[in-house]
């Protein structure tokens, strides 16, 4: 199977404890653009979006204790939790991608923020870092002009 390449990094998620606390940093001290802010209950997690040229930095907030980001700020502390890429087909994609032996966190995608389709690859097959393949949704392609 012959899948074409991310079309660019979708965004990256830099994991904090308060997005209250870090948003200001960004927008007042870098200038950034914030987008707005999402929660997204299936990842226990709250988002806010900065834009920098055609990408974007998610400051991600857990919701819960259990949530995969306070575990990541219990191990790791604050900082960057992953890099997503953008991919126009996340389901052939993974199938491509498990077929050549990579390990997949989630083997189908699922819906993230923004409604675009999510899924991550294990950091043991990516060299340590966590990569999320993100198909955009709805919103997404009005955001890109498409």
């Amino acid at each position: 199977m012959s899948v074409k390449p991310p079309k660019q990094i979708e965004h990256i998620g830099i994991a904090v404890r308060s997005l209250e606390e870090s948003v200001p940093f960004y927008t007042e001290l870098l200038g950034l653009k914030l987008l707005g802010y999402e929660t997204v209950e299936s990842e226990k997690v709250r988002v806010a979006f900065l834009e920098i040229g055609e990408t974007r930095l998610e400051l991600l907030e857990a919701t819960s204790p259990d949530s995969p980001i306070a575990q990541f700020i219990d191990k790791k502390g604050e900082g960057i939790h992953h890099i997503a890429l953008q991919v126009d087909n996340s389901v052939e994609r993974l199938q491509d991608l498990k077929e050549k032996g990579i390990r997949l966190i989630h083997e189908v995608p699922k819906p993230g923020a923004h409604g675009n389709l999510v899924a991550f690859l294990h950091p043991k097959s990516t060299n340590g870092v966590l990569l999320e393949l993100c198909q955009p949704g709805k919103d997404e392609h009005h955001r890109n002009g498409e």
